[in-house]
């Protein structure tokens, strides 16, 4: 299985980004956060600081599985400003592989032109900035390979969507049960 990436970046919310990559390892899925930010040391939108796997500079992305953004003001803003970063959400999107994006930072992906005849959702507010997208308002939406979810709240139900596509349902089952979750 290839690794997947989580994205960190100055103010990302920490609920939504520490659940995913919790989840996935409980999983078995190999994923690394990434700092987008030249230390490893990247402070959350709630002042908790985390320390990243690798900073971009490290990291090639080629062969990546998954590229995940958590969301948070204004982590969100400071993934959209990581050209290289964008750029590799970009060749990912065009090849058709998985990409997750939760909160405030699908924005991301629509001012990018990823969400063009997608069904995706967001945090209220950010509709708008989710160019060419039909925006549902549900708390996560799957469309084919890319998942978006709501917010803090569905931070667990966004790991999971990300959990059943890579490794399908029994996978989660036994992480959302040995979570306490179903």
């Amino acid at each position: 299985m290839k690794t997947s990436y989580l994205f960190l970046a100055n103010g990302f919310e920490e609920i939504e980004a520490l659940t995913v990559i919790d989840m996935m390892r409980r999983a078995g899925i190999d994923v690394r956060t990434v700092a987008i930010t030249p230390q490893p040391i990247v402070t959350g939108a709630h002042n908790i600081p985390v320390t990243a796997d690798m900073t971009i500079d490290e990291v090639s992305l080629a062969d990546a599985q998954w590229l995940i953004l958590p969301g948070g003001m204004p982590g969100s803003k400071n993934l959209g400003e990581c050209a290289p970063l964008v750029e590799a959400l970009k060749v990912h999107a065009t090849a058709d592989k998985p990409i997750a994006a939760i909160c405030a930072a699908p924005f991301v992906l629509g001012v990018n032109g990823i969400l063009d005849g997608r069904k995706a959702t967001c945090y209220p507010g950010f509709e708008a900035m989710l160019h060419g997208a039909t925006v549902t308002g549900h708390m996560v939406e799957i469309d084919g390979n890319i998942i978006t979810g709501k917010g803090p709240a569905a931070a667990a139900d966004f790991a999971s969507a990300i959990i059943r596509h890579t490794l399908g349902d029994d996978a989660i089952s036994e992480v959302r049960s040995g979570m306490l979750l179903d």
